[in-house]
């Protein structure tokens, strides 16, 4: 690589770092996943909004589509993608992926609602309003890494039922016994949907097409 193409490789780094880093739009909150580029079923990358897990604000990553799970990768190189998931009549706003009134993250959302009232009936038995994302982003000073393990956190029969937007928030709530979390990694009888992502600009969220299924 020469001297100019190493100067570029810095600056862009640097960049993605800084949009991690830059605050949330206040007017609205986003929902529902967004494809960006490509052709047909495993055409271009998936973009979906996320919560840093350090700050509670709003971010976006983009995954491609058509890509093998688990991704190979060494346990050590991962860090938890949560999800935590809100039963139908839970009090909280729009949130990152909605199944009702309509599937706005087809490529995962009904699983997650599907796998939580498996879990835990006594609380998504009667259904499933949506899920956040929460990760800590590169310059977050969190557990940024490679790899992403995707992680439900369910809430505890009996437990109030509260937004989570920060990885504070959930580990009062997990030392509480008011939610538990089942990694996706392939241990305890679950399947290992470990993955890649990248951090994008609230641009690239805007200018993608919403992914209906």
């Amino acid at each position: 690589m020469n001297r100019r193409l190493a100067f570029l490789a810095v600056v862009v780094s640097a960049a993605m770092v800084g949009l991690w880093a830059l605050p949330a739009a206040a007017d609205s909150l986003p929902s529902g996943e967004r494809i960006v580029g490509g052709n047909g079923s495993h055409g271009g990358t998936v973009v979906e909004p996320v919560y840093d897990d350090m700050t509670g604000q709003i971010r976006y990553v983009s995954t491609p589509r058509g890509t093998a799970q688990p991704v190979p990768t060494n346990p050590r190189a991962t860090a938890p993608f949560y999800l935590p998931v809100y039963p139908v009549g839970a009090a909280v706003p729009t949130l990152n992926c909605q199944d009702v009134p309509v599937e706005n993250c087809p490529d995962h959302g009904p699983k997650v609602a599907a796998a939580a009232a498996a879990i835990d009936p006594l609380v998504y038995g009667g259904g499933v309003i949506g899920h956040d994302h929460l990760m800590a982003g590169p310059g977050s000073g969190g557990d940024f890494n490679v790899a992403w393990v995707p992680t439900l956190v369910l809430f505890a029969p009996g437990a109030a039922i509260t937004h989570i937007t920060t990885l504070t928030q959930l580990t009062g709530l997990i030392n509480s016994h008011a939610v538990f979390t089942v990694p996706l990694d392939g241990t305890n009888g679950t399947p290992n949907l470990t993955f890649h992502c990248s951090v994008v600009s609230a641009a690239v969220y805007a200018h993608g097409t919403p992914f209906l299924g």
